[in-house]
């Protein structure tokens, strides 16, 4: 008996080793034209990918679209073109350790780093003079909230925020519940190297499901696209260090609250109801509590986590109306 097991885990051994080294999947043809669309500029040694394009004429409005954890600027597609004949500029980028950006390693990925990067790109587009308007998502939010303190406080180098619209992030740690696999990559340090590797289509299809409605699931091909881009230069292994942002969160909350609820910038909040992160009635209850100069838009009651690609046009509608008021 104990040499039948032991044939079991030699033979375990390579097959393990094969599992734990499956090369990322090819970029498809979507993936491919949304990269030879963009560009790169350099930041602290790292290359950042970015996309950007001119749109309405006549106009001198810029937006910066801010994606979430863990996909990439992406997720701005279904809304590109819309926003292009509405801006003059619409300008997307993949933070750092996301997407097509590079995802160095071993590296303290922090949120402060990648409002950094948000100002890095600004100069590097030669818009440190022009009023922006940021639009955000999820992980996304907490920058925007970053940059907007910076603002706030006339920091060297910051961006002037001509108004910022946010989208089912987890900007109150008290309403935020991280799903399972989350929990366990950004706090066991010792099992998070293991669970990077382990961590399959299967298992990131099945869990960024969960954060959708059961009416707005993405299909196989846009499942397939994120996990790509997660895979893409080996990003799924630094899942863990950059997950430590929820731990920022709780540690900055005076921080980022307190220049949510105090700017006199223009804020809107548009959200999914459905959303098990950010569960209603508590957080929507909680942001018109705190944040009382904000106006807000919830969408129908089946819309989830990722609004923009969930109910495109309903999300466009509620931001139009926000930006067009002012």
């Amino acid at each position: 008996m104990r040499e039948w097991w032991l044939l079991v885990g030699l033979l375990c051994i390579p097959l393990l080793a094969v599992y734990l080294h499956i090369p990322p999947p090819q970029l498809s043809p979507a993936l491919l034209t949304w990269r030879s669309a963009g560009a790169f500029f350099t930041f602290r040694s790292n290359n950042i990918f970015y996309r950007e394009t001119y749109g309405a004429v006549g106009s001198s409005d810029v937006v910066i679209l801010l994606h979430g954890f863990p996909t990439s600027s992406l997720d701005w597609y279904k809304i590109w073109e819309p926003l292009n004949r509405r801006f003059n500029r619409v300008i997307a980028l993949d933070f750092l350790g996301f997407g097509f950006s590079d995802k160095p390693r071993p590296h303290r990925y922090s949120i402060f780093e990648q409002a950094s990067v948000v100002e890095a790109l600004v100069s590097h587009l030669g818009l440190t003079e022009q009023r922006v308007n940021l639009l955000s998502h999820d992980y996304g939010d907490t920058v925007a909230l970053e940059l907007l303190y910076r603002s706030d406080h006339n920091r060297t180098g910051h961006l002037t925020i001509n108004s910022l619209c946010l989208s089912n992030g987890g900007i109150f740690p008290e309403t935020h519940h991280p799903r399972f696999l989350q929990k366990l990559l950004k706090d066991s340090s010792f099992l998070s190297p293991v669970l990077t590797r382990l961590t399959n289509y299967m298992m990131f299809s099945k869990g960024l499901g969960d954060v959708f409605g059961p009416y707005t699931q993405p299909t196989d091909a846009e499942f397939l696209d994120m996990w790509t881009g997660v895979r893409f230069n080996d990003g799924n292994l630094v899942m863990d260090s950059i997950l430590q942002f929820i731990n920022q969160r709780d540690e900055h909350r005076d921080r980022w609250v307190g220049a949510l609820t105090s700017t006199f910038i223009p804020v809107h909040m548009i959200y999914g109801p459905l959303d098990p992160v950010n569960p209603h009635p508590q957080f929507i209850f909680l942001y018109q509590k705190l944040v009382q100069r904000s106006t807000v838009s919830v969408l129908d009651e089946h819309i989830s986590h990722y609004p923009q690609l969930e109910d495109p046009t309903g999300f466009l509608n509620a931001y139009f109306s926000f930006i067009n008021a002012f």
